[in-house]
């Protein structure tokens, strides 16, 4: 596999992750889902699920099973959105490592080609998804609306934009088309 290809994902939606249906699911032949939490299921300064994000949940859940894997290092978080969610999850994935994604495909029983791992980050979803031999998708956040306050969260959500935009642009400049 040529080194540019591991941050190429194999779909790219410029929207939120709810607009994945089950016809998006099988026209790409999948069965499982693998989603990344933050920006991807809500944003880095939101604590709770919007209802947008729970009624795809609960659609979704009806024909494929869906694990949540989050590089956050903070179990408590991660376990209450994946409880409102009533999903399993792994925290402290540290993708783009393979051994906990690898640990969550073995509990889900499918094969890797079947399964779509999703999230807003090409150099730790869409890399330990493709190392896998996983479908990657790139979705947007929720929210990348920016809005200027002076506190912590402000600052960790304008870090994320950034990282993601300068990923997009090694990408783009490496010839993957995003």
């Amino acid at each position: 596999m040529k080194p540019w290809r591991l941050i190429a994902p194999d779909l790219v939606l410029s929207a939120p992750i709810y607009t994945i249906t089950p016809q998006l699911m099988q026209k790409h032949g999948l069965s499982g889902l693998i989603l990344d939490v933050d920006n991807t299921l809500i944003g880095d300064d939101e604590s709770d699920v919007s209802d947008e994000i729970r009624q795809w949940i609960e659609l979704m859940r009806q024909q494929y099973p869906i694990w949540l894997a989050s590089n956050n290092f903070s179990d408590r978080r991660i376990q209450k959105v994946a409880e409102s969610l009533n999903l399993p999850y792994r925290s402290r994935a540290g993708k783009p490592s393979r051994r906990v994604v690898r640990q969550v495909l073995e509990a889900m029983q499918l094969p890797p080609d079947q399964v779509a791992m999703v999230g807003d980050r090409l150099f730790t979803d869409t890399i330990v998804g493709n190392r896998l031999g996983l479908f990657t998708i790139l979705v947007q956040p929720p929210c990348e609306e920016l809005v200027f306050k002076p506190n912590i969260a402000t600052i960790f959500k304008a870090r994320s934009s950034f990282l993601r935009n300068w990923e997009i642009w090694i990408a783009r400049k490496s010839g993957v088309k995003i």
